[in-house]
């Protein structure tokens, strides 16, 4: 039962929904590093001590993950994408065997790394992590438009991104019931659409007249295709384990 909580806590967003959002002590940029290292323990947590799956903490953690789909659904920032999109896929990371749920786990922290870099990029660049501004960016900074394209498929669970075929194993290998399916299908979908509504809010679009587009750097390009190597890496593991 103890176990249960800590996991609920760490992977839900409990610390943020109940202080960090209310009380505003920590910036948007920095909450997303929080939330990456409490998932992180979570994750550890789950290897060291093993334990049944409980469905009514399954189904709370549901519930959060609802709400978490809201708040995603209505930011235009890039840095609370990244959390609220980590506490949206909370159930999965619940009731995925442990070596699934890691492997799902860290697979979605590192597309969401990337993420939270672009949020970097737009702050440096346009004044603000906020993107409701600068749309058509293929158009204009081909690179940005690529590695954020890149992150948002993988996100929308698209293969072959590792997080699309590492969920599908997942799901192959997990025990069913209608908590199970209920989770899948909104998990999948709510992905799907999150990221869908920024692609076209950032990639497509037409280009602002009013913004200065600049693209990125040699050394932030060099830092995206490495993320972008561990994601095809990250797709050969998740490949094979659902061939195996």
């Amino acid at each position: 039962m103890l176990i249960h909580f800590i996991l609920l806590f760490l992977f839900a967003g409990v610390p943020y929904y109940i202080y960090f959002e209310k009380t505003k002590q920590l910036q948007h940029e920095k909450i997303f590093f929080l939330s990456a290292f409490l998932v992180l323990c979570g994750l550890l947590v789950s290897y060291m001590y093993p334990h049944e799956k409980s469905m009514p903490f399954v189904a709370v953690a549901f519930v959060s993950s609802l709400f978490s789909l809201y708040k995603a659904n209505k930011t235009n920032n890039l840095y609370k994408l990244t959390y609220y999109i980590l506490f949206f896929n909370a159930p999965m990371l619940i009731m995925f065997e442990i070596t699934k749920s890691i492997l799902y786990g860290v697979s979605l922290l590192l597309t969401l790394s990337g993420i939270y870099l672009m949020g970097k990029y737009y702050e440096r660049n346009y004044g603000s992590a906020n993107y409701q501004s600068v749309s058509g960016i293929t158009l204009v900074t081909p690179f940005a438009g690529l590695f954020l394209t890149v992150y948002l498929t993988a996100i929308a669970l698209y293969p072959p991104f590792p997080n699309a075929l590492l969920f599908l194993n997942g799901v192959l290998s997990a025990e069913t019931n209608v908590m199970w399916y209920l989770s899948v299908i909104v998990i999948f979908f709510g992905n799907f659409l999150i990221a869908m509504r920024v692609m076209a809010k950032t990639v497509y679009g037409k280009p602002n007249d009013n913004v200065h587009y600049i693209d990125l750097t040699p050394k932030e390009r060099v830092l995206h295709f490495t993320i972008f190597a561990l994601l095809l890496l990250l797709s050969v593991v998740g490949l094979k384990e659902v061939l195996s």
